[in-house]
């Protein structure tokens, strides 16, 4: 699909398109059935007027439980895989997305495009700039950080049109210093400039989240740095991409690739001892082999865990520490719970802190010797990078440099 020739051709022209209104026309086909042997997932038709244009679906067997990477292959990875094509060659992936089932990117891309194209696309550009200008636009980096979504870049701009030219200076997870030219993109003005947007919005949220979770990570050394499931809806892989490019670890991708007992989980079945034998019980009936996680607020709580796998009671890999950590009205934290639970389990099994945690608080919490330190933070409070896309870049730095933002 060449989304700058299907949204942004001029009237009067041979190639001519816009009596045609493109939209994605529906979502449809979205249902889960939890006892069943189907999960189907969105359906969505890429429509113009007469008919559907490209219809794409994704779907996965509810029996097939242990696909979370095979299934991520044919969803994602088959589509970014570890090498990405562009004019001009392959390049490898520096750092490839996470695997997840069902998720597709290229679907995601073409959503945000669509919303962007609405049922006109982009009557500026059709409105001031010609189908055979040229241009040439410079990413300029307006602070320091850790630049993410280059690869989700150039799937934008190959799926807007893929004539476009684009040169890197940096790969995802490289620091970029305020007033660095790091990339350019090459070709028709038009396409550019509808891309424009979009690719922005990945890398900003992409290299904000990087940037903060990098911080983390050298801040926690030696524990390392996991992002929860609070993501913005619609974006789970892409922030939990981002959390890898700054070089943290993922935690579950969702709710069918780990078991994670919470407190409202273990009121329901009665207390830690009975939500331990019900998970064993279920994954030993649905023949799965995936992590398991009990949270606990407690240290008696603590040895409950450990009394249940001392006994045989079921299997157990991690347990969540949760609010362990107390802060001091001086700002500091009292991490002293948290190291008694650590020591009490004595590397039994994996440990994870989670409550409290800021890049100021996350150094006193990794000093306990905790294995994984969650934070929320990383990707529901993100601050984007600031990042600009440049066709007339020696009027743009000057202005940049007027306001003090390079």
């Amino acid at each position: 699909m060449d989304l700058a020739r299907m949204c942004c051709s001029s009237s009067g022209t041979t190639t001519t398109t816009t009596n045609k209104v493109w939209s994605f026309s529906k979502l449809l086909h979205t249902r889960f059935i939890i006892r069943g042997e189907e999960l189907g997932i969105a359906t969505a038709c890429f429509a113009s007027r007469g008919g559907c244009r490209r219809r794409l679906s994704a779907g996965i067997s509810m029996k097939d439980r242990k696909c979370s990477s095979l299934s991520a292959v044919a969803a994602t990875a088959a589509m970014v895989g570890t090498t990405e094509t562009r004019p001009g060659g392959s390049r490898k992936l520096s750092i490839p997305p996470p695997v997840h089932p069902t998720y597709d990117l290229q679907q995601l891309i073409r959503l945000a495009l669509a919303e962007d194209a609405g049922d006109r696309g982009d009557i500026t550009c059709l409105a001031t700039i010609g189908p055979e200008i040229q241009a040439q636009a410079q990413f300029l980096a307006k602070e320091d950080g850790v630049v993410g979504g280059i690869a989700m870049a150039d799937l934008v701009f190959s799926e807007v049109d893929s004539s476009l030219q684009v040169e890197w200076e940096v790969k995802d997870g490289d620091m970029v210093t305020k007033g660095l030219h790091f990339g350019t993109v090459s070709g028709s003005a038009r396409s550019i400039l509808i891309a424009e947007r979009v690719v922005l919005n990945f890398m900003q949220r992409m290299s904000g989240i990087a940037t903060v979770t990098k911080a983390m990570v050298e801040a926690a050394n030696p524990s390392r740095i996991l992002e929860t499931r609070k993501t913005a809806p619609g974006l789970r892989l892409i922030d939990k991409w981002a959390v890898l490019i700054g070089g943290g670890e993922n935690h579950r991708m969702g709710l069918y690739d780990m078991v994670l007992v919470k407190d409202n989980h273990i009121a329901v079945a009665g207390g830690i001892p009975q939500a331990i034998a019900a998970v064993d019980a279920y994954l030993k009936q649905e023949n799965l082999d995936v992590g398991v996680e009990i949270e606990t607020r407690t240290l008696e709580e603590v040895q409950e865990v450990i009394s249940c796998i001392e006994r045989g009671v079921g299997r157990v890999t991690r347990v969540l520490l949760d609010n362990m950590v107390v802060r001091m009205p001086n700002g500091d934290v009292d991490v002293s719970m948290l190291q008694s639970a650590v020591d009490l389990v004595n590397s039994r099994f994996e440990t994870e802190a989670s409550g409290n945690v800021t890049i100021e608080t996350v150094g006193r919490i990794g000093s306990t010797g905790v294995t994984y330190i969650s934070s929320g933070a990383l990707t529901h409070s993100v601050k984007a990078l600031d990042i600009s896309l440049n066709v007339d870049t020696e009027l743009a730095v000057a202005v940049a440099k007027r306001t003090n933002r390079a």
